[in-house]
């Protein structure tokens, strides 16, 4: 989702091929496989965030996440 990560891009997607691979496994449905994802970022979120900067966070993710669908990607 994040333009400049301080991550390498290579373990980003990595990872989301992991995650892909896990749901299609599962032959999950977007409806089904959105739910997991968001869940799985609420437990993030809820238990590795400090209290106080969990809405901030949500917000930022929220807002990222709603850009990224809203850009229109360059080839």
């Amino acid at each position: 989702m994040a333009i400049i990560s301080k991550y390498p891009s290579e373990k980003v997607e990595q990872m989301l091929q992991e995650i892909m691979t896990i749901l299609d496994n599962h032959q999950a449905p977007n409806d089904l496989a959105l739910m997991v994802l968001g869940n799985a970022a609420t437990n993030i979120i809820n238990t590795r965030i400090a209290a106080d900067q969990r809405q901030k966070l949500a917000e930022s993710f929220g807002k990222a996440l709603k850009s990224s669908i809203e850009s229109p990607k360059h080839s």
